[in-house]
């Protein structure tokens, strides 16, 4: 089977080839218009922003030979950016036209009522009708979106809508007109329900029968009343480095002292990252991060070990994966510089769906908390401009600096743990939390609301929320810090640090409304396995993609 992709350089194709390379395809890259005209089944994989994807489309002379492509029928999947770009337009680019193949404007999600923007996680399809793209997948089947721009129900678009989702309201999440279709969903990181869906446009379009049959999917809780439900997220995280003969293990450590007491302080083996991470991937992870904790002497683009990982751990890896560490400008000691959008961009082509910002968005948030300007140069802005702001986590290491009275705060935001376990040194429970830098080494006079609301502004689409103070101690999550944040913006927090049960997922869902929690040693020392967990929490009614 040969397929067609179409690879206008933005975005993690890798996914999309490995998954489709499982099915047993051929791959071509489509770089001119001719060959556009050419393809048998293509298929447009689009991750970015809708305005710089129709620049990129323009100046490389695709627009006219899609256009007469998707016109005339023939096999197309588009898929998240690949089916809003078949619309006249987008609210995320207004006066960019885009194909123009379907009526109406892609609009943006509404934020507020706790629905985080962008949209980031495992939801359900309402089918609208019959079609083969959706063969052997159930309604409640989850599938995996990352978008903050949506295409609302319309009666203009006629017969195109194949199915819904709901996330705070219903919108159309696919189409399909004769051989044309197109989801809002990534298929690729879908798991088994978007391996199958792959399938089934490959037996569509060319009438083969892939090579791979799927594993049974994992599903969304049943839909009630028809509506479908947004999954919370079970993430599996490495702290990845090398150890003192260069190999990368995954490692852990109290408060990111990953040495070993005894046995000569050697840097502590937790196992493989790559083999750890196909485990969680089949235990029913529904993200995996990576984050390098290495000390870099270089810049990270001469780091392949770790892009090696990455391209490694997307072969065979069908959800996200999220990379961190060293995402920032460099300059390397022959003198040449490397931006913060290269970094992104060689991880990206690795095969990561997200990159981690780590130290770097303590530097940009502090100059845009002085001047409340955007300047376009900061790395977040850079990275979120060319691949979405949903591309774009920023990871925060916060410490709690307790006080007796709110007055020593000095006007940071404050927490009380009066309902919690924490206690400072003198038995205080108001405390604010300072954001450090260099792996938690020094602070940076920062709280961790200040710089929260600053990276969002900035274009940071989700926040990994660690705690220095709860790293490594198995007692729960902060709750009270992971509630502040929660409260204080409007994208997606991830909660981390601290997890030492299945129960403490279930608290701090149901305490903080955290889209997604996050855990490491428990899941590489075997304390708890994510099966666990996630069968607690639909014990208690908490929705999760099951497994």
């Amino acid at each position: 089977m040969r397929v067609s992709v179409l690879d206008y350089g933005a975005g993690n194709v890798r996914s999309l080839h490995n998954a489709l390379v499982a099915l047993g395809c051929e791959v071509e890259y489509l770089s001119t218009a001719e060959q556009i005209t050419a393809a048998s089944a293509l298929i447009f994989p689009g991750v970015g922003a809708f305005g710089r994807c129709m620049e990129v489309l323009e100046a490389r002379g695709f627009t006219q030979a899609l256009k007469a492509y998707v016109a005339a029928g023939r096999p197309y999947l588009g898929i998240c950016l690949g089916l809003q770009t078949l619309f006249e337009g987008s609210e995320e680019s207004p006066g960019v036209a885009g194909l123009g193949i379907i009526p109406g404007i892609v609009g943006r999600f509404a934020s507020g009522e706790g629905r985080s923007v962008p949209q980031i996680g495992w939801n359900g399809l309402r089918p609208l009708r019959e079609h083969g793209l959706l063969d052997a997948i159930a309604p409640d089947d989850a599938v995996y979106f990352v978008h903050s721009f949506r295409v609302a129900p319309d009666a203009r678009l006629a017969e195109w809508p194949l199915c819904e989702t709901d996330y705070g309201e219903p919108y159309v999440s696919a189409v399909a007109k004769g051989a044309v279709s197109a989801c809002q969903f990534h298929p690729e990181k879908s798991g088994a329900v978007g391996l199958r869906l792959l399938g089934n446009f490959l037996r569509l379009a060319l009438g083969a029968e892939p090579s791979l049959t799927p594993p049974p999917a994992t599903r969304a809780a049943a839909p009630p009343g028809g509506k479908t439900r947004f999954c919370k997220r079970v993430i599996a995280c490495m702290d990845v480095r090398a150890n003192d003969s260069g190999d990368l293990v995954v490692t852990k450590g109290d408060q990111y002292d990953v040495r070993e007491k005894s046995n000569g302080g050697e840097v502590r083996n937790l196992g493989k990252p790559v083999a750890l991470a196909e485990r969680y991937y089949h235990e029913g992870a529904d993200e995996i991060t990576f984050l390098n904790i290495t000390g870099f002497r270089d810049c990270p683009l001469t780091d392949m070990p770790m892009t090696q990982l990455i391209a490694e751990a997307s072969k065979n890896i069908f959800v996200p994966l999220t990379v961190g560490g060293g995402i920032r400008a460099f300059t390397d000691s022959n003198g040449v510089s490397s931006t913060a959008l290269q970094v992104a961009d060689a991880y990206f082509r690795a095969g990561a769906d997200k990159v981690s910002i780590g130290s770097d968005a303590v530097d940009v948030a502090r100059a845009w908390l002085e001047k409340k300007e955007l300047t376009g140069t900061s790395s977040i802005e850079a990275i979120s401009r060319v691949y979405g702001r949903q591309a774009v986590v920023v990871s925060i290491d916060p410490r709690r600096r307790w006080v007796k009275t709110s007055e020593e705060a000095e006007g940071h935001a404050l927490c009380d743990h009066s309902e919690h376990r924490a206690r400072g040194p003198e038995g205080e429970t108001l405390c604010w939390y300072e954001c450090t830098v260099q792996g938690g080494r020094a602070g940076s006079g920062l709280d961790v609301v200040q710089v929260s609301q600053a990276v969002q502004a900035l274009g940071a689409g989700e926040i990994l929320l660690n705690c220095i103070d709860n790293d490594g101690q198995n007692d729960g999550y902060d709750i009270p810090l992971v509630r502040s944040v929660r409260q204080a913006v409007g994208i997606p927090v991830i909660a981390s640090s601290g997890a030492g049960s299945a129960a403490h997922f279930d608290e701090v869902f149901k305490q903080t409304g955290v889209e997604a929690a996050l855990a490491a040693s428990i899941f590489h020392r075997n304390q708890v396995s994510i099966r666990e967990v996630k069968e607690l929490l639909m014990s208690t009614g908490v929705d999760v993609r099951q497994v």
